[in-house]
């Protein structure tokens, strides 16, 4: 039954690869676009940047953190706080900082679901492992099944909420661009094409990628198991 479950894993994660074209050596070759990059220094630093658009959606009242330790901004829904990278020579920080100044006006059940249920999914298959490799569990599969439901459940509400937060985040990004009037419209556009080809290639990716980590668990735990 394992070596099946093992398998149907790999067989998914091949399989949705295919389905959504993804190239990974795409990701790793694309190259920033210095003149686009030039473009969008003209705009105020990180946290100024992050500030405005807080306010262009009505959410002023997150905290917005500097981090100059880290090359990427993160919003975290407990603490309701944007944590901001200071890394500037990239084109996409407008509409990275968007993507998450709309994670944080997103449905707060929603987002405390998926920070309640991804937790609970690491220390479930943390302790399942353990207790499967000193043999303490009896009826490894039906563990693995729970597993794979937990799985599946915080899978289906992360992709919501990052596929939502991917998808308004040119929107948001290029209304602010042309609010700010600091560059011309036709830059704008030439902006957000850009953004459009690197989402054409991260949405999916990221869908699959998701999806795949759940799938390598499962195949993990599944091998453990065999032993």
């Amino acid at each position: 039954m394992y070596y099946i479950i093992i398998l149907i894993s790999i067989i998914l994660i091949l399989l949705l690869k295919i389905i959504f074209n993804i190239k990974i050596s795409d990701l790793k070759n694309y190259k920033e676009n210095e003149k686009l990059t030039e473009l969008t220094d003209k705009f105020p630093n990180n946290i100024e940047l992050t500030k405005d658009i807080l306010k262009k959606l009505n959410n002023e009242k997150v905290q917005v953190k500097e981090n100059p330790d880290s090359e990427t901004s993160m919003y975290f829904a407990l603490t309701d706080t944007i944590s901001i990278s200071t890394k500037k020579n990239s084109f996409a920080k407008i509409q990275t900082i968007a993507h998450e100044c709309a994670h944080s006006v997103q449905n707060r059940t929603t987002l405390m679901a998926n920070f309640i249920i991804s937790n609970i999914c690491i220390i479930y298959f943390i302790t399942i492992l353990i207790l499967t490799i000193f043999n303490i569990i009896n009826n490894p599969l039906l563990y693995l099944l729970i597993f794979a439901m937990l799985g599946f459940l915080q899978f289906t509400i992360r992709a919501y909420l990052e596929i939502d937060a991917m998808t308004k985040a040119k929107y948001i990004a290029k209304e602010y661009m042309e609010e700010k009037e600091i560059i011309s419209k036709e830059e704008i556009d030439v902006i957000c094409c850009e953004y459009d080809k690197l989402n054409k290639m991260g949405i999916p990716f990221y869908v699959w990628n998701l999806f795949s980590k759940n799938m390598i668990k499962i195949i993990i735990y599944a091998i453990v198991a065999l032993i």
